[in-house]
């Protein structure tokens, strides 16, 4: 559920800033909110990884 909000995101992210609507704000509000999604997205298949290859 979590990567189709980070996907979700990163989508709006990318079309706002395409457009006329895209403020320093708005890019504020959604780093906020990327960001985090990101590093926890990047520890999970980290720790999935080293899970494969451990055992």
């Amino acid at each position: 559920m979590s990567v189709i909000c980070l996907i979700a995101l990163l989508s709006a992210s990318e079309i706002l800033s395409a457009s006329s609507c895209w403020h320093r704000r708005l890019s504020t509000v959604l780093n906020i909110a990327i960001v985090p999604m990101v590093l926890t997205f990047f520890l999970i298949v980290g720790y999935k990884v080293g899970e494969v290859i451990g055992s």
